[in-house]
């Protein structure tokens, strides 16, 4: 039973890169899966243009409704565009980085604030030092989970505020530049947009934005997919887990987290070939098969905290350069989708 008010230490290093060695030599045939995706810029364009729609129908409506539709449609847009910032991070849609970061802001254009170079900027350092507390910014500060603790309430208000958390984690982290070119863009891009909105369409259309955002990483059933990801099952020590639900079919299978985390060079689209490639691998691990289910459990279970996570100490010998992603053997086989920020 895991202390509810400390993190789980591992002195072991991360599962992924060993796993990823072990797939490679039962299955080379894995390396034809790397590639891009740049037909996922249509997807993004057709959210992006859909919140943008949905934002000014709504411009002169009551601002209840804004929250109501955000709610039932804002939310799974906006995490899609989510999943396509994430996609570009790991430069899976086109071949260019400055290609990649420009899909990203324009993702991001419709979400209110902007972090999309920030959350490429940070989520590098996750898949290079996984549980390291100084460099993964996706472990909650010692202060946030310290303040909500176990209790219902608190893990509920914690997902429902949980984008000025993942702001505050940012502050926590070295080794990044804190701000540069590509940010200012980002913010200008997304601030400007803001405006625009107001200005044209209203105040509702903004609030419609916001919450689409706030709902899709918070206090929602895709709020569920930040748990789904790393936070430990039932007693279990096991760092990662995914999620086969109904849902990857309209979120772009961004619930193959293993499989991501194994061969982030992979774009969403084969992600299911990869786990149907080696089901020996991906079978025998614990999943999440309902979002929904997860989010109930986590808010009322007092066995999970935001402590329910594992750390490490060790970054391991490798520079950070070297370790810009985990399938090291698919770089030196002639895969050229290094991410490093």
């Amino acid at each position: 039973m895991h202390d509810v008010n400390k993190f789980v230490i591992s002195t072991e290093p991360e599962p992924h890169r060993i796993r990823t060695r072990q797939m490679l030599k039962s299955h080379p045939e894995i390396k034809k899966l790397i590639g891009k995706n740049p037909y996922s810029f249509i997807a993004v364009a057709a959210c992006v243009l859909g919140q943008i729609g949905i934002a000014y129908l709504l411009g002169d409506q009551p601002w209840w409704l804004a929250i109501i539709v955000a709610f039932c449609v804002g939310a799974f847009l906006s995490h899609n565009l989510f999943v396509f910032v994430h996609e570009a991070t790991h430069n899976l849609i086109f071949d260019s980085k400055p290609a990649n970061f420009l899909v990203a802001i324009f993702a991001n254009t419709v979400q209110f604030v902007p972090s999309a170079i920030s959350f490429i900027r940070y989520h590098i350092k996750h898949h290079a030092f996984q549980g390291v507390h100084e460099l993964d910014a996706d472990l909650p500060n010692i202060f946030e989970a310290n303040l909500f603790k176990n209790r219902w309430w608190g893990k509920a208000l914690w997902l429902f505020t949980f984008p000025i958390w993942q702001i505050a984690r940012t502050f926590r982290t070295t080794e990044i530049k804190p701000f540069d070119g590509w940010m200012a863009l980002n913010w200008v891009w997304v601030f400007g947009f803001d405006a625009l909105l107001v200005y044209f369409c209203g105040w509702n259309a903004l609030l419609y934005i916001a919450f689409s955002l706030f709902f899709s990483v918070g206090l929602h059933p895709l709020g569920a997919r930040w748990i789904q990801e790393h936070y430990l099952k039932d007693g279990s020590d096991q760092e990662t887990y995914s999620y086969y639900g109904v849902l990857n079919k309209v979120q772009f299978n961004i619930g193959y987290h293993n499989e991501h985390h194994d061969f982030p060079s992979i774009p969403w689209n084969r992600l299911p070939e990869l786990k149907s490639t080696a089901p020996e691998y991906y079978d025998t691990l614990a999943s999440h098969n309902s979002w929904t289910a997860l989010l109930f459990k986590f808010i009322f279970d007092p066995k999970m905290s935001m402590y329910s996570r594992v750390v490490r100490k060790e970054r391991g010998k490798v520079k950070f350069e070297d370790q810009s992603t985990p399938d090291q053997d698919l770089i030196k086989a002639g895969d050229k989708t290094t991410v490093e920020a």
